[in-house]
């Protein structure tokens, strides 16, 4: 599909359009509007602010002419894309923490547990099934990003069999998955799931071989993602 919708937080300016004011929200939309152009370089790219959705319903309600590709979770409940349910799921945090905690046996962030997820594990899930790339972290100072993060095999099985089985759960189809979680000692602490690569994933540009954005675009497609590789040592990424 030649029309492509790239639904972003951001600002909107009459006279502008959508005005994105985060600096990693603008990362984030430059690297996938790369990837699409690198693909399609005849590809219309537009993006969209979320209040646009709010302000003007009718104009994006049952959108055909376009492959709509959300890179953020907060969606009105009635914008139909191809990821609707899961992305609704997604915003459900608490009920899928309940639901990992109760039938998959992990600890969640809680009551009891309160600090936020600062690692992540992004899952490539294509049509012939999961690729797990490199653990990103979050460094010292906010918004800054590093991959990899060098983690035990006695930490990467119990987390890979997280991912695996909360995404067959979620009859998640293809795309780029983000299990962000922190760790006490060894044990996976689960925080929460995002249903694209969200601001951690900054961290593959220019480090990860294809990057995390060049993923999604692919996964969408339905197109292979053969394997994931970092060629070289990596370097903190902040925007």
């Amino acid at each position: 599909m030649s029309k492509v919708l790239i639904i972003a937080n951001a600002e909107v300016v009459e006279s502008k359009g959508a005005i994105i004011t985060s600096p990693v929200t603008q990362t984030m939309i430059n690297a996938f509007r790369q990837a699409i152009k690198q693909d399609n370089p005849k590809a219309d790219v537009e993006i969209v602010a979320t209040a646009s959705l709010w302000s003007n319903p009718q104009h994006f309600k049952n959108r055909q002419d376009a492959l709509i590709c959300p890179l953020t979770i907060q969606l009105p409940e009635w914008f139909n894309f191809p990821n609707q349910k899961l992305y609704q799921d997604c915003r459900q945090v608490e009920q899928l923490r309940h639901w990992v905690k109760e039938k998959l046996g992990y600890t969640t962030n809680n009551t009891s547990y309160q600090t936020l997820g600062d690692l992540w594990l992004p899952v490539v899930l294509t049509s012939k099934g999961p690729i797990y790339a490199e653990v990103i972290r979050e460094g010292e100072i906010p918004n800054f990003y590093q991959q990899p993060m060098d983690l035990d095999d006695k930490i990467r099985q119990p987390l890979y069999s997280l991912a695996h089985r909360l995404l067959e759960y979620l009859k998640a189809q293809p795309s780029v998955y983000l299990v962000q979680f922190s760790l006490l000692g060894k044990e996976v602490i689960f925080d929460r799931l995002w249903p694209f690569p969200a601001a951690a994933a900054i961290a593959s540009i220019k480090v990860q071989n294809p990057n995390l954005y060049d993923c999604h675009w692919h996964c969408l497609n339905n197109q292979p993602v053969l394997d994931l590789f970092i060629p070289a040592q990596s370097t903190l990424v902040s925007m």
